[in-house]
């Protein structure tokens, strides 16, 4: 039955290109662009919202991450008394807060 099918006889592989450094260089400049567009703003917003956290003091007007907007009454190690109305206080935790507002914002608003 072999003369109506001819032999499929695998051919030899052209020669292939050594890789090189360009494999290398693509991967470094990918690594790169991760970083510089991804990673180190990310690390920049976290050092600065680490900052803002750590500066907070009684009579700062903050928001929260679920969107209070108070006046802090008393600041402990991680955790914060705002004050959102009148004789209503609330206790959040320091890294919650994602804006120190400017005096008078409370009263505007």
């Amino acid at each position: 039955m072999d003369f109506l099918i001819n032999n499929a006889y695998a051919q030899a592989a052209p020669g292939a290109a050594e890789p090189g450094y360009t494999s290398l260089i693509m991967l470094v400049a990918v690594f790169a662009i991760f970083y510089f567009l991804l990673i180190r703003p990310q690390q920049k917003k976290q050092k600065e919202h680490r900052e803002l956290v750590s500066k907070l003091a009684k009579g700062d007007e903050v928001t929260t991450a679920g969107g209070l907007l108070g006046k802090v009454t008393e600041v402990k190690d991680s955790f914060v008394k705002v004050e959102i109305a009148n004789n209503v206080v609330v206790t959040v935790q320091k890294h919650t807060v994602s804006a120190v507002m400017p005096k008078g914002t409370i009263k505007s608003a």
